[in-house]
C-alpha cells in the first residue's frame, strides 16, 4: 500500500497546512517509520489507527513532521524479511511491527531501531536479551499470552457448564501460536479438560482443520497469528457452521464472531507503540528501553454469537465485561 492510500484510509490529510509553505517542507528532513503489518489492511485497521492518533497526540503529523511508509505482509511469513530488508534499503528511522516480523527485521538490520507492539515471547524468541535491558536496536510490548489462556477457559467453562472437549485452531508453523496452544493444552489438562490440536500452516488448511473439529469439540479456542488473523472472519463462519462457540485472547475476533475473548487490548497496545518511538525519534536508544507489559484488558461478549449458538452466557459476566456485542 502507498503512502497517500494509508493516509486516506485512516482520514489524516497529507496536505501540509497554510502555515508550511511546500518549498519549505520538501527542502526539509523529517524522520520516517517503516510500519510492517504483518497481516492485513482490514485485520490491522483499528490498531494503525490508534498508532497513528497517538502519534499525532505526542507532536508527530504524517506529511509534515513525520513520514509512514507501510507495507502488508497478507500473512505471509516469507514477506516479512522482504518487507524489513525493503525498509533497510529505505534508511527508515524506525521499523514498526509485531511478532516473528520483529525477528525478521532484527535479522535485517542492527542499526535502525525497531519496536514490536505485540509479542508472545519476546526474550524466549530471541528478540531482546531480557524485559527490563532489551539491549541492541529493539524494544516493545509483551503480551504475557500464558498468564491469561486459563482464565479464558474458566469463562467458558461458566458459560457451557458441560463443556468437556476443546479444539484448538493455531498455525503450528507460527513460533508465538505454537507456544499459545502449548499453554492453552496445559491449562485445559488443569481443568480436566480434554483437548483436540487443529493444526494448520497457511489458510488452505483452515476450512479441512475445523471440519475435523466437528461433533468432537464443545468449543474451539483460535490461537492468533497472521495467517488466523488476516482469516479470522472466515475462521469464525465455518465455526458458527460446526456449532463451535469461539473464543481467544483478541477482541476483534470476538466482533468477527466468536462467543468471547480476553486479552490485553490491541489498539492500546499500538497506542503505547507510539510513545516508544516518539522516544526513539528524541533521541532514546531502544535497547535502554525497557520493555513494556499490557494494562489495559477487555473481556468480550459476542450475544448475537451466543443467541444463535443457543447459548446464555450469566449475567454475572455480562456485568463484569468491558464490552457487549449484540
Amino acid at each position: 500500500m502507498k503512502r497517500r492510500e494509508f493516509i486516506t484510509l485512516l482520514g489524516i490529510s497529507a496536505v501540509p497546512s497554510i502555515g508550511w509553505p511546500l518549498g519549505v517542507l520538501a527542502q526539509q528532513k523529517i524522520p520516517t517509520i517503516g510500519f510492517l503489518g504483518t497481516a492485513s489492511e482490514a485485520a490491522w485497521k483499528q490498531w494503525v489507527a490508534g498508532f497513528v492518533d497517538r502519534l499525532r497526540d505526542l507532536g508527530w503529523t504524517e506529511g509534515r513532521t513525520v513520514a509512514i511508509e507501510v507495507r502488508w505482509a497478507e500473512g505471509n511469513e516469507q514477506r516479512f524479511a522482504e518487507i524489513a530488508a525493503e525498509f533497510v534499503k529505505l534508511k527508515v528511522d524506525v521499523i514498526v511491527t509485531s511478532g516473528a516480523a520483529g525477528i525478521a527485521a532484527k535479522r535485517a538490520t542492527t542499526t535502525i531501531p525497531i519496536v514490536f507492539a505485540v509479542a508472545n515471547d519476546p526474550v524466549g524468541s530471541g528478540l531482546v536479551a531480557s524485559l527490563s535491558r532489551p539491549g541492541g536496536n529493539v524494544t516493545g510490548l509483551s503480551l504475557q499470552a500464558g498468564e491469561l489462556t486459563g482464565k479464558r477457559l474458566e469463562f467458558m467453562k461458566e458459560i457451557l457448564p458441560t463443556f468437556g472437549r476443546l479444539a484448538v485452531l493455531g498455525n503450528v508453523g507460527y513460533s508465538a501460536a505454537a507456544l499459545e496452544m502449548r499453554e492453552i493444552s496445559e491449562a485445559a489438562f488443569r481443568l480436566g479438560i480434554e483437548v483436540i490440536r487443529l493444526e494448520i500452516r497457511n489458510p488452505d488448511d483452515i476450512a479441512a482443520a475445523l471440519e475435523m473439529a466437528k461433533g468432537r469439540a464443545d468449543a474451539l479456542y483460535i490461537s492468533t497469528d497472521p495467517v488466523v488473523n488476516t482469516n479470522r472472519v472466515r475462521i469464525h463462519d465455518l465455526a458458527m457452521g460446526a456449532k463451535l462457540p469461539a473464543m481467544s485472547g483478541v477482541r476483534e475476533y470476538a466482533a468477527a464472531g466468536g462467543v468471547m475473548s480476553y486479552g490485553p487490548s490491541y489498539p492500546d497496545l499500538f497506542r503505547r507503540a507510539a510513545d516508544l518511538v516518539d522516544k526513539i525519534l528524541r533521541g532514546t536508544k531502544p535497547g535502554d528501553i525497557p520493555i513494556e507489559q499490557p494494562t489495559k484488558f477487555e473481556l468480550v461478549f459476542n450475544l448475537k454469537t451466543a443467541k444463535a449458538l443457543g447459548i446464555t452466557v450469566p449475567p454475572r459476566l455480562l456485568f463484569t465485561a468491558d464490552e457487549v456485542i449484540e
